[in-house]
């Protein structure tokens, strides 16, 4: 029993251990991650970008809003009151100058059931507009992807050039510390001064702050790409995904041919068109006629709390009929030529009627009158309305003209951008070839002095002249290859698709 008893136990936890901790699940990454994993969680953590997205949910409501909106409304109501007794005024006089004394409480009930219908032009469109404006929020969510891409894309980018910073830092710092121990031992044998030592000294600490501040770096590139991607900081990650030096192959017409059909932006304004020109119709719409259709039906019920009242309230109006008649039969009987007498005996109050205005009383709150059922139809046709109508219609009419001449303006800038970003990445690829040239004569050189100072045919300066030349053409090199990339993914970002393999 103990022992079934510790299984059933350990259920829980077994379960809690198998689920994934929220805060895991949510902000951790695997220890190598690609671009195309960082954009894949960029899509699924950006706040911005889930932000635009959520908008399309609401986008698809105001479509089904839309279909509603064709269908006939209905509606039902019911409702409980009640009045207490007391003194009650009608016009100048109360009930009791009418005769009418000791007036009980009332309980009150009523239902009503309606259908309404509505048709106009604004309703007809409404469909259309809303699957217009769904479009143009698909197309607004598409460009914040697009955004979010190039982004992360250059966050990716940035934490690489970093790294390769850093790499560049750390063999500079190999390399002074090389360049030291051989100042040391040319000091010993005689052919050194104490001024090379120090110099070489010197340049080994600027090579540590070198390899700091590339370390610190690297962190903060780390922390603003896991920003972009919607994460919390970390540094438990390495990146893997390479990028190559292509030579672009691309042409300018076929480039904007992608971009015409791809360009988020460009997409999202052209469905704008699409949205203005709805807008225009149900400005027009608005010259019609409209349509509308009610029809319902309604029931009460009235109880009083003493039904003593309404007996006596019928047997003071039985009394009042009975004395009337008698007062006619006594008119008759003195006239020369008396008259038959009515019998007055009928309008005398009997125990049915008393028994029927109890049981009448007992209607609270389910026992409902119903009322006449009512039905109408209405057509209006506007006339005249102070020439807003045509205002709205004008300014729908120049939305329209704008959105179209805002697409005619991002397609020249698109091909502005195009034709400049080309010229860009063909300019970035010759000079990352022209820096890579760089590198391999700054090696020979640094070989060459190396070899001199080692010998006795050179300075120390001229040593450190050759470093600083080997430095400054490696950081180079590295500015011109991400240069290059840089300009690469800012002409993906007009495309609307990627242009290189990774």
């Amino acid at each position: 029993m103990r022992k079934t008893r510790r299984q059933w136990l350990a259920i829980p936890a077994l379960i809690l251990a198998l689920s994934p901790h929220p805060a895991y699940a949510q902000d951790r990454i695997p220890p190598e991650i690609s671009l195309d994993e960082a954009l894949r969680i960029a899509r699924q953590r950006s706040p911005l970008l889930q932000a635009d997205l959520n908008n399309r949910e609401l986008s698809d409501w105001n479509v089904r809003a839309s279909y509603g909106s064709l269908v006939p409304t209905a509606d039902a109501s019911s409702a409980l009151s009640w009045q207490g007794s007391g003194e009650q005024q009608f016009g100048s006089v109360t009930l009791s100058q009418l005769g009418f004394t000791n007036q009980p409480s009332y309980y009150f009930s009523s239902y009503s059931l309606g259908i309404s219908y509505a048709l106009n032009g604004q309703i007809l469109l409404a469909l259309p507009q809303a699957k217009a404006d769904r479009e143009a929020q698909i197309a607004q969510g598409s460009a914040s992807e697009a955004r979010t891409v190039l982004l992360v894309t250059q966050a990716y980018l940035e934490v690489l050039r970093q790294e390769e910073g850093l790499k560049l830092a750390e063999r500079e710092l190999e390399r002074a510390r090389g360049n030291l121990r051989l100042a040391q031992g040319q000091r010993e044998v005689g052919t050194g001064t104490p001024m090379d030592v120090r110099q070489a000294e010197v340049a080994v600490g600027r090579a540590r702050v070198n390899v700091l501040t590339s370390q610190n770096g690297v962190r903060t590139s780390k922390f603003r790409l896991l920003q972009e991607m919607g994460l919390d900081p970390q540094e438990e990650f390495t990146l893997t995904s390479t990028f190559d030096l292509l030579e672009p192959a691309w042409t300018e017409e076929a480039l904007m041919e992608m971009a015409l059909e791809g360009n988020p932006q460009l997409v999202g304004l052209r469905a704008t068109i699409r949205t203005a020109e709805i807008s225009t119709k149900m400005a027009k719409s608005s010259y019609l006629p409209s349509l509308s259709f009610s029809a319902g039906i309604s029931g009460f019920t009235r109880e009083a709390s003493n039904p003593g009242f309404l007996v006596a309230q019928a047997q003071s109006s039985s009394l009042g009929q009975v004395a009337q008649c008698e007062a006619l039969n006594e008119l008759y009987r003195r006239l020369a030529d008396p008259l038959p007498t009515q019998d007055c005996s009928r309008y005398l109050f009997t125990e049915p009627q008393r028994r029927a205005i109890v049981n009448g009383n007992d209607n609270f709150p389910f026992s409902f009158t119903r009322n006449p059922p009512s039905a109408s139809m209405r057509i209006s046709l506007p006339i005249f309305q102070g020439l807003r109508r045509q205002r709205d219609l004008e300014a729908a009419r120049i939305a329209e003209e704008d959105a179209r001449l805002q697409v005619r303006d991002q397609e020249l800038r698109l091909r502005a951008d195009l034709a400049s970003g080309l010229s860009t990445v063909q300019t970035a690829y010759e000079a990352a070839l022209i820096e890579e040239e760089n590198q391999v004569w700054a090696d020979e050189q640094l070989r060459l002095a190396q070899e001199r100072y080692r010998l006795g045919g050179a300075t120390f300066l001229e040593l450190g002249e050759a470093e600083t030349v080997k430095a400054q053409a490696d950081r180079d090199r590295i500015a011109a290859i991400f240069a290059y990339h840089d300009a690469l993914a800012n002409m993906e970002a007009l495309v609307g698709t990627p242009l290189r393999t990774r």
